[in-house]
Parts: C-alpha cells; structure tokens; sequence
C-alpha cells in the first residue's frame, strides 16, 4: 500500500472535516446505523458454536437476542479467552486472534486481557480517525494537520504470550492497540514518538526521551492522561531549562492547538494544564476502552461526548439502578438499545462487538445528556461507588464534591480515595462513616486542615445525593474524616501495587477498606 505525500493528506483532511461535519448534524441516525450493526455482528458471531450454545440464532431479531443471550462479564467468557490465547480458531470470532489488549486493572487490581482480531482493529482505525475529525469538524479547520501529534499513552510494545502454543500471539495495553490501528502514512507524518521510545516502559527516563526528541519537532496536537501530560510538561521544561526555562508548552510549541485527553476524569487538572497549555489550547475528550472505541467529544464539553454508533459496535444500555453483578444471566430482557434510552438516566453500557464479546458488561456507568445526537457523560464504574450504609454515592458525585471544596480555596487536586470507615455498634446496625484520603499539591497561600474540608465535603455530598443526605440526617452515617496526605503518597501506593506508568489509576472508591488499609501503613511508615 503507498504512503501518500503529507500534502495530500492535509490537502484530504480539508475535505474529510466537511463530510464529518455534515454527518454530524445528523441528529438521529444513531439508532438506524445501530440496527446495521445488529444485523452484520449476529450474522458472523452466529457461525461460531459458542454463540450459538449462547442461543444467538442468524435472522431471529433483536427481541429474540435480548431474551436468549445472556448478559455477560468478563469472568463468563475468560475460559473461551484462554483457548483463544493457546491459538485455537473460531471460539468467540471467526480465525484466529494474534493480539490481546491488557486493561489497566483499576478495579480488579489485575489485568484482564480482551481479544483485538483484525475485524476490532478495524473498528479502532475507524474510531479513531472518526474521533480527530470530530475535533477538526467542530473547530471549523484541518489546522492541526500542519504539525505532528504526540501521544503520551502507555507501554506499545507486543509481549509474547507463553501459552500460545502453535502460533504467536501477543498482549499489549491500549496505546499499543490504538498505534496498531494506524495507517503507514499516519505514523510517517504525524506520529510521535517513534516506536522505539514508545515501547519503552513508563516512567522519567521515558518522559526524558519524549522530551529530548519533542523540542525540535513542530507539535500542534499532545494525547494523553491528564496527569501524564502534567508529568511531562515537567520533563519538557527540565529538559529545556539549560536554554532558557520555557513557561508552557505553547512557547516552544507554536502551532500547539489540541489536547486530546482521556482514561480519567480531567478536572482535578484542567487548572494545571491551563497554566502549562495556557487557553486557547482546545480541550477535546475522548472515550477509548480496550473493548471497544465509545464516543468521542462533537460539541462544548457542557454537552458530552458523541456515541459512536457507527463504528461497527453494536451497544445497549442497563439502567443503572437495575445492575447487579451476582444475577447478570437475569438483566439480558431489562437492557435497552440506542433507539429506547432517555436523557438524565444512567446506564451500565452493555457491547457487542467485532472482537467476539456479546452483551458483554463494560463496568462504567454513563449518563446520557441528550439522544438526537446521543451524547453522554461518564458517571463512574459500576464496582467504584459507596453504599457499605446504604448511600449510594457515585465516583462523579465524590469528584464534584471534593472539586467544589478545593475550589473556594484554591487548592489543586492530585488524587484521593474514600473508603467505609465501621463503628462498633452495639445493635449490630451497619454504620460508620467515609474516610477520605487526600493528596493536594502544595505551595498554596491557604493551609488546607482536614476537619474544615470534611465539613464541606459533607455538606456537598448531602446536596448532590439525597440518598446520602438522608442517611446522614437519620444518624445511619456519621460526620465524614479527612487525611490528608503528604506530597508522593499515592505514586508510593501505585508503584507498591507495581501499577505505576501507563493506563493504570488510582480507584477513587470502594466498599471495603483494602486500599485505605494499604494507604495507612504506607503513611505510618513515612512518619516512623
């Protein structure tokens, strides 16, 4: 296949961003292109026996799929995985499978590897040409062709996988996947860094390379996790600081237009990387997971992110109130396609896809701010949420009340946690309270002091959760505590869990107190 000249492809990233946006003002396709890729998945997925056993049947329709097939998790298909990843053909998708993506592990604390056959890569090429011409489609211009695009995400390289018997196949994180999407002339004209720092494994002495390259190479578009980017706006200035200590990226980058972000919320950063990026620096999210290629950002953030519906995915939603982990078999009837959502409610997102999943649960929870265009939000996973006393408090809801806090105080954000903390309780009643770690950076003119700042997270809390505020009011959860933490500790935790680097995150939440626990001796041995 030829690699075209950079001039054509600029010249046809012109016409590409008036055709998607085009497509893009058409609100209501969605649900018809949903239906295509009902018909085209069931037809191949259907040739397998797996599938079949599964009870999904070529031709019997939606309603007969969402009755017959059961709604699936990871553990459901990790025996059919494995045989997948010994080289057998033809168990959850036609052929073979050579690569695998590794998930990050946030919640399980190990990761799990989904099959990326040549059908799934497609989709994640077209996804993510599709998520770039969002951003030129909304901003009116192909500018940010003219320059290159560094990508800050994770570990590329391929590592064989020993038990593949008679063929190779190998695993990778997800920036691997997504580099493996692109096209030749992608990586000849726009990609950065080159594959041999790329693979390098995470951490200073790959920021020092990143950087060592960057500062001679024209930058108009930076990908990464928002709190990588931080980290290697900081390599970069160190880096340069022998020339002359550069005060944000957009001095030695002039032509720097775009942040493409993602993985992890970005508000604990946007102050941050406003500083570092300065404001006409445009923000663009997007959703990638290693299942799948979800939606990207079309509109002002306000609105959420565009569904890509038209990726070859096919995707139905579970209202979040009905999930529950231990009953999956039973949810399959309870889920709705694209076509039957509603604005404001939240969904545990089910897919389908080119890869040999079906109905398989993604574990996030969404909430959809429109449906002509679908646009959503990211609420949270469906395993990170509190309710040890029955509160039923989200990841975004403990965000945003510890945001709005650090707010009125100017104080900025690194990372916390928040776990159950139990009392003894002589009616054998469950009840405690929520023990927030924080860690904000420091340097700031008001001292933060926990017993304040647990005062008006709790206050926050009760106005964005009625379950919460009526829990507290009733005496089922006591007054909340706040440690705070010293500079470094969760980097401490994350490298003591060896998930330092890459897609790995911190869980902001859980209902039990492994982490908190893990969180203390670290901060008993800082003080001994």
């Amino acid at each position: 296949m030829p690699v075209w000249p950079k001039s054509l492809l600029t010249f046809g990233a012109s016409a590409r961003t008036a055709l998607t946006a085009a497509r893009l003002r058409n609100k209501t396709g969605g649900p018809a292109a949903q239906r295509a890729t009902f018909v085209r998945l069931q037809q191949q997925l259907a040739t397998l026996p797996y599938w079949r056993e599964a009870g999904l049947e070529a031709g019997a329709g939606y309603d007969a799929f969402r009755t017959r097939v059961a709604v699936r998790g990871y553990d459901q298909l990790a025996p059919a995985i494995r045989r997948m990843r010994q080289g057998e053909e033809n168990v959850l998708w036609p052929g073979r499978c050579a690569f695998f993506a590794a998930t990050g592990g946030t919640t399980t604390g190990q990761p799990r590897l989904i099959p990326v056959p040549a059908a799934l890569l497609a989709h994640f090429r077209r996804a993510l040409h599709d998520a770039l011409f969002y951003y030129t489609a909304r901003v009116g211009h192909a500018g940010v062709f003219s320059g290159r695009h560094l990508f800050l995400g994770g570990v590329t390289a391929l590592a064989p996988l020993p038990e593949a018997k008679s063929r190779e196949a190998y695993a990778t994180e997800l920036g691997g996947i997504l580099a493996l999407g692109l096209s030749l002339a992608a990586e000849k004209h726009f990609l950065e860094p080159p594959s041999a720092i790329a693979q390098m494994t995470e951490g200073l002495s790959k920021f020092e390379a990143i950087a060592a390259r960057a500062t001679s190479m024209d930058i108009s578009l930076l990908a990464g996790l928002p709190n990588w980017v931080l980290q290697f706006a900081e390599a970069l200035r160190e880096t340069t600081a022998r020339h002359g200590r550069a005060p944000n990226l957009q001095v030695l980058w002039p032509n720097l237009e775009c942040l493409v972000h993602g993985g992890v919320p970005i508000a604990p950063f946007q102050r941050e990387l406003r500083h570092v990026l300065v404001p006409n620096v445009k923000f663009h999210e997007v959703y990638p997971a290693c299942e799948a290629f979800l939606g990207a950002q079309d509109a002002e953030p306000a609105a959420g992110l565009r569904l890509m519906a038209d990726t070859g995915v096919f995707y139905e939603f579970l209202p979040a109130n009905e999930f529950d982990e231990t009953r999956l078999e039973q949810l399959g009837p309870k889920a709705v396609p694209l076509a039957d959502v509603k604005a404001g409610q939240d969904y545990v997102p089910l897919l389908t896809t080119p890869g040999g999943l079906a109905r398989y649960v993604l574990g996030d929870v969404i909430r959809f701010t429109s449906v002509e265009p679908p646009r959503f939000t990211y609420v949270g996973r469906t395993s990170l949420r509190l309710s040890a006393f029955g509160e039923r408090v989200s990841e975004r809801e403990l965000m945003e009340a510890l945001l709005a806090v650090c707010e009125r105080s100017d104080w900025s954000l690194v990372n916390y946690h928040v776990a159950p903390l139990f009392s003894d309780n002589l009616t054998g009643q469950i009840r405690g309270a929520h023990e927030w770690w924080i860690e904000l950076r420091p340097g700031t003119r008001q001292t933060p002091i926990g017993p304040p700042i647990a005062a008006q997270v709790d206050a926050e809390l009760q106005r964005l959760n009625p379950h919460y505020a009526t829990r507290r009011k009733g005496g089922n959860i006591d007054a909340p505590t706040v440690r705070l933490v010293m500079p470094g500790v969760f980097e401490h935790w994350l490298r003591f869990r060896n998930s330092w680097g890459g897609q790995k995150k911190t869980p902001h939440c859980r209902n039990d107190r492994e982490i908190a626990d893990e969180l203390t001796k670290i901060t008993n041995f800082a003080r001994d």
